[in-house]
């Protein structure tokens, strides 16, 4: 089953394979922040900002995750950025 990014129950991001692929696409898109604990134990560790969250998904007819994977993949190399 695909995964993609919520904010509250809008989905925001095309359908990936893996959540790690939609980390990926969170991180450049500049939604994952280096949080460390309150007590300075914890080293600083990625978590997405606000209220995204990333969960399973339907996708949708028009969606192909391995194909949208694909896209991000090749975006990044090329340092392409789209707006959908």
């Amino acid at each position: 089953m695909p995964y993609a990014l919520f904010s509250k129950d809008d989905r925001l991001s095309k359908a990936y394979p893996t959540e790690a692929d939609v980390w990926k696409v969170a991180k450049k898109s500049g939604l994952v922040v280096d949080v460390v604990s309150e007590d300075g134990t914890v080293g600083p560790r990625p978590v997405l900002d606000q209220d995204y969250e990333i969960r399973f998904c339907e996708a949708e007819a028009h969606d192909d995750p391995a194909k949208n994977k694909a896209e991000a993949e090749r975006e990044a190399q090329t340092g392409l950025q789209l707006v959908s």
